[in-house]
Order: structure tokens, then C-alpha cells, then sequence
């Protein structure tokens, strides 16, 4: 039996359809639902009839459980790598572009742009040069985004006060902060691996430095110790907690502005527009913090005593303009992958609730 009038409407029609005398059958169709489509919102209303139009499912009145958000967001968290993981690439080459002298090999490659970087990888490596290190990344995000995502909501519950509603901007800094810290500390080999992939320079009939990520992880553990797994710890924690601050933080407030004031509701248009603030806001605040994160994950033994060895040296040889270098690379790539993200991570928590609701529902 569909739910509201619209729903009957279409049922009746598609069943009717080149019938004129089942009219009568279908307006009395309509009426056994009117009851309850009286006593619908008009947003319940609108939303009933954009459902059943489209054929769309309904959304579930259950909120999604902790294991769904963290399932979910490793989930919606591959999705958009795959989706951007050439733009991270060419992030990662204009950012240490300048770092250290070229080889012989390498004295004629100059990135320019985010185009021109993607251009020149793709003549002097090959197209898939701009995948390198998508195994290691794909690892991290399953590892890495299911915490600082998936746990979010639990730990900023956490932090809320017992009976309050809403959660205050400090609760949430606090609650982003932890689930980046979290991630780092758990995830912080994969996305070593992954930098090295990236950064690696390596021409058509050049050798590779790593035979696969397993080999990646053995050479460095093997050339720099088990510590060298977890280089750059600090300044990462440093970054994901801005980071993470920058894109869950903005994202619930941009969100829960727009059902608020009722600009929107809690569809596509809406998740959209909250996650390209998101990840402009993350960009801004965080580049400086992942240039040096990149250069010192990337640097040679010696090369920086720690952190802000690297980041004084940044500042003396390249000047303050180095902390936004790959600017924009950075913004087109994290603002597309906060949008695929998001709305991805949307969609997935209904579609898994609505699944886990069909299974424990009798039939």
C-alpha cells in the first residue's frame, strides 16, 4: 500500500494508464490516504512527491550507527581519491619543486600550473605516473577517514555536555582535533608511503625505486628504521587537526545553517554547497602546514634536523610564499574531494541504514 496520495497517484495511474473509466477508482484510491497526507509537512509533502517521481528511496527516521559512519566514510573516502588522486599528485610535485637540486636526468623537468604539471608527468612518466602511490592511499583512507570522519559525531557527543542539543564551535574544534589526531597516529605509514610514490620522479626508461607498496614499506623500514615509517608525525598531526577542524567543523555548521534558516534541506543541493565551503576553508588554513608536512615526509636522512628546521629553511631560501606553494592544485583537489566525499558519505549512511532496516524489518 504506498504511503501518501502522491505515491497512489502513481501507482494508479501506471496501473490505469488508457483506462478513462478507472478515474473514479483512482480518486477513491486518494482518498483512503488523504488522512494521513493531511497531517504531513509541507517539506514531508514536497519530499514524499520528489521520491516517488523520481523513484528514489526514502529516507530512514534511524540515525546511523557508529560502525555505518565509520564504514561509510572509509568508503565515500576511496571514492573521492579515486576520483582526485591526480590533482594530489600534482600537488605534491609543485610543492617540493625547489626543495633540493635536480639530477642530470632530471635538470630539464619544471612544473608549471596544475595543468602543466599534470601535462609534463604524463610526456616525461607516462599516464599512470599520476596514480603513483594510489594503493598506499587508498590504504590511508580506509584507515585514516573512517576515524577522523566516521568518529566525529561520536566524540563530539562525547564532548557535549549531558542533555544539550547542540553542540557549541568549541565542542567541535575539540572533537575535530582528536578524531585528526586519532587518524595520524594510526595511519601515519600509509600516507609516508604515499608521499614517496608521489614525490618520485622517475622518466619513461628510468628504474623505479619501489617494487610495490609492501617493497615500500620494507625499503623504508629497512634504509630509515621502523621510526622512519612514522616520519612527519608531528607536523601531520598538526595538519589533519586544521585539516580536520577546516572540513568537518565547517561542513556541520554550513550544514546545519542551511536546514535551519530553510534555504535548504537535507538533499544533494545541500551537501554540495556545505563540502565546496568545506574545502575551501581546509585549503586556506592548511597549506602552510602541508607544504612542510610534504617536504619533510619527502626529505633525504639529514637533510632537516625536525619539523621546524625544515619549515625555517623553507622560509630563509624560498621566502613566506613557499607555505602556498601548489595553492591551487591544492584547493581543486581538496574542494573537489570534499564535495565527491560528502555527498558520497550521504548517500552511503542512508542507503546503508535504509538496508540494515529492510534486513531486521519482518517481511
Amino acid at each position: 500500500m504506498p504511503r501518501d496520495p502522491w505515491d497512489a497517484a502513481v501507482f494508479a495511474i501506471r496501473g490505469c494508464r488508457g483506462t478513462p473509466g478507472m478515474q473514479s477508482d483512482v480518486f477513491m484510491f486518494l482518498g483512503t490516504c488523504s488522512g494521513s497526507w493531511k497531517q504531513m509537512t509541507g517539506e514531508q509533502r514536497s519530499g514524499s512527491i520528489f521520491r516517488s517521481w523520481n523513484g528514489a528511496s526514502k529516507p530512514t527516521d534511524i540515525p546511523p550507527t557508529a560502525t555505518v559512519k565509520f564504514l561509510g566514510a572509509g568508503t565515500a573516502a576511496c571514492v573521492a581519491d579515486l576520483c582526485t588522486f591526480p590533482l594530489d599528485t600534482a600537488k605534491v610535485r609543485l610543492q617540493i619543486q625547489g626543495e633540493s637540486k635536480p639530477t642530470k636526468s632530471m635538470a630539464t623537468i619544471h612544473y608549471k600550473g596544475v595543468l602543466g604539471t599534470i601535462a609534463t608527468m604524463v610526456k616525461t612518466e607516462g599516464p599512470t605516473s599520476l596514480y603513483n602511490g594510489l594503493v598506499a592511499g587508498l590504504q590511508r583512507q580506509m584507515s585514516f577517514a573512517s576515524i577522523r570522519i566516521g568518529l566525529y559525531d561520536s566524540v563530539k557527543q562525547f564532548y557535549s555536555a549531558p542533555g544539550s542539543e547542540n553542540a557549541s564551535i568549541l565542542t567541535r574544534l575539540l572533537a575535530g582535533c582528536t578524531t585528526g589526531a586519532m587518524a595520524v597516529t594510526c595511519a601515519q605509514p600509509t600516507d609516508v608511503v604515499k608521499v614517496r610514490f608521489q614525490a618520485h620522479v622517475r622518466l619513461t626508461d628510468g628504474t623505479k625505486k619501489y617494487n610495490g607498496t609492501v617493497d615500500a614499506y620494507r625499503t623504508i623500514a629497512k634504509e630509515e628504521g621502523v621510526r622512519g615509517l612514522w616520519k612527519g608525525t608531528l607536523p601531520n598531526i598538526t595538519r589533519n587537526a586544521i585539516v580536520n577542524c577546516g572540513e568537518m567543523v565547517t561542513y556541520d555548521i554550513l550544514k546545519e545553517m542551511l536546514l535551519k534558516s530553510q534555504l535548504m534541506t537535507d538533499t544533494f543541493p545541500c551537501h554540495f554547497v556545505a563540502a565546496f565551503g568545506a574545502g575551501f576553508c581546509a585549503t586556506v588554513v592548511a597549506s602552510p602546514v602541508d607544504v612542510v608536512k610534504t617536504r619533510y615526509m619527502n626529505s633525504t636522512p639529514g637533510q632537516y634536523r625536525n619539523a621546524l628546521n625544515c619549515m625555517l629553511t623553507m622560509v630563509i631560501l624560498e621566502g613566506p610564499t613557499a607555505f602556498y606553494k601548489g595553492f591551487i592544485p591544492s584547493f581543486l583537489r581538496l574542494g573537489s574531494w570534499n564535495v565527491v566525499m560528502f555527498v558520497t558519505y550521504e548517500q552511503l549512511k542512508r542507503a546503508m541504514m535504509l538496508a540494515q532496516e529492510a534486513w531486521t524489518s519482518p517481511s
